[in-house]
């Protein structure tokens, strides 16, 4: 694997040197591609143009960054930022790249995890806006359009994780096939109500006996976070969030919070259009401040459940919480 990473390195440096102008650009495309965003930005806005899509994006996302971490565990993926150093092939001649705030994630490279969430959560939403397109215009190029964007995205994504040298591009192609055949196939059937509930329980408790049986065999799979601390340029770059723990308490809660904004309201509430972009605009703001919160980092096991709180209230507010206020209002002032 020593030429398919030092290609990738110096891919990265060409890509650093080349577009070293559009940092901030490259900066906001990662964020946009972090698995956080299909939770917090476009599960919302596709629910509530499409409640049924909504929902497909959330179990989705869950799933395919659930099963991006079991890969991650399992195959053992180098990041750029680590392995220039951990390598020892370029004392002589050391690649001339830079880290920024976003490079020093803490989990395992393969695959990315970016590339792979994104493949799967947007080609549900860019499949379904096909449908929608196609039955009103009869139109295939106008329909496309969601493809074109799709594609596009997935390449920006993609070159925006080399160009920060949080991946190698082998690991952002991986993501990527995987990403997109995950969202075929699981959003064919979204399980709903107290199924997810289950989901919910037997995902954690399935990767926590994974870890188990993985440590008890002798595999330490806190290395990564140990490189990461090592070469990260500065010790304020590495987040909690961005350890693997901290992706499957987001899954497993967004399920569970899925589970009982069905539970609570099976169905929803039929909204007009113009209430629902209030409901749009008022989950927005909510989850912003959501996401915001601080939450202490010792003890960590504190942090994971508060993590895992936060976004069982996600659903909720998006579900549950923001569409019954509107509701109230709106259908009081009718009375």
């Amino acid at each position: 694997m020593e030429a398919v990473y030092t290609q990738g390195i110096w891919m990265a440096e060409s890509l650093q040197r080349k577009t070293r102008i559009y940092e901030k650009n490259w900066l906001i495309a990662t964020h946009f591609g972090d698995p956080k965003a299909a939770f917090l930005l476009v599960f919302p806005f596709t629910y509530f143009i499409s409640r049924r899509t909504g929902v497909a994006v959330l179990w989705v996302a869950a799933i395919s960054e659930w099963l991006n971490l079991v890969f991650k565990w399992m195959l053992f993926g180098e990041r750029p930022f680590w392995w220039i150093g951990e390598s020892h092939l370029f004392v002589n001649d050391s690649p001339n790249v830079h880290q920024v705030s976003a490079t020093c994630e803490t989990g395992p490279g393969s695959p990315s995890g970016h590339a792979m969430v994104t493949a799967a959560v947007w080609w549900v939403a860019a499949s379904s806006l096909w449908s929608f397109l196609y039955s009103r215009t009869h139109s295939v190029l106008l329909a496309a359009i969601p493809y074109l964007f799709y594609v596009v995205l997935l390449v920006v994504v993609g070159l925006s994780r080399i160009f920060i040298l949080a991946h190698f591009p082998h690991q952002v192609i991986a993501g990527v096939i995987i990403g997109f055949i995950l969202g075929i196939v699981l959003s064919r059937r979204v399980p709903e109500g107290r199924l997810l509930m289950f989901c919910s329980g037997g995902l954690l408790l399935s990767a926590l006996l994974l870890h188990a049986g993985l440590q008890q065999i002798g595999i330490n799979l806190s290395w990564s976070i140990a490189l990461a601390k090592k070469w990260c340029k500065h010790a304020e770059w590495i987040r909690l969030d961005t350890v693997p723990f901290s992706s499957l308490c987001r899954d497993c809660g967004a399920l569970l919070g899925l589970g009982l904004a069905q539970y609570w309201k099976p169905g929803g509430w039929s909204l007009p259009w113009a209430s629902r972009a209030l409901c749009l605009a008022l989950s927005s703001m909510g989850l912003y401040h959501v996401n915001r919160l601080p939450l202490p980092i010792h003890p960590e096991v504190l942090f994971y459940c508060l993590f895992f709180v936060k976004f069982v209230i996600v659903p909720q507010m998006v579900m549950v919480f923001v569409p019954g206020l509107v509701h109230f209002f709106t259908r009081k002032k009718k009375d």
